[in-house]
């Protein structure tokens, strides 16, 4: 298994230039990049405290905001070294809701999402920042 470590946690926000400064600001991230989905809708911005292997928060905006405020952490996602072996591991297991194809964003990291057994949506990324 390739597993490597917890790569991010995703939260959606409604707003996420304000969102970004709250984090900055209130909790003490820094801004370590923010960008646009493939899908020319959602925009993600990552911050962290800008230490070797850390753990990101994931800020997701126009996925959906309305929520109720327990529903707003979107996912867990953990970083994997072979994206590809990883996808077709997993789909021998047969879980639910795994995506149908290895998405990648514009800045070449790629992921795919899969259900756990309560419905909590996990994440398999390999990252192509440092």
């Amino acid at each position: 298994m390739t597993v490597m470590k917890l790569e991010h946690v995703g939260v959606m926000v409604a707003n996420l230039e304000a969102s970004i400064a709250f984090y900055v600001n209130v909790i003490g991230l820094k801004h370590k990049g923010t960008l646009l989905h493939t899908n020319g809708v959602i925009r993600l911005g990552f911050l962290g405290f800008e230490t070797a292997n850390e753990t990101e928060v994931e800020l997701i905006e126009g996925y959906n905001a309305n929520l109720p405020q327990e529903g707003k952490v979107h996912h867990l996602a953990f970083t994997v070294d072979d994206i590809d072996a990883e996808f077709a591991r997993i789909q021998a297991l047969e879980v639910e809701q795994l995506d149908k194809e290895i998405t990648t964003l514009p800045n070449g990291s790629k992921y795919f999402f899969f259900n756990g057994l309560d419905g909590e949506r996990i994440e398999f990324f390999q990252s192509t920042r440092g």
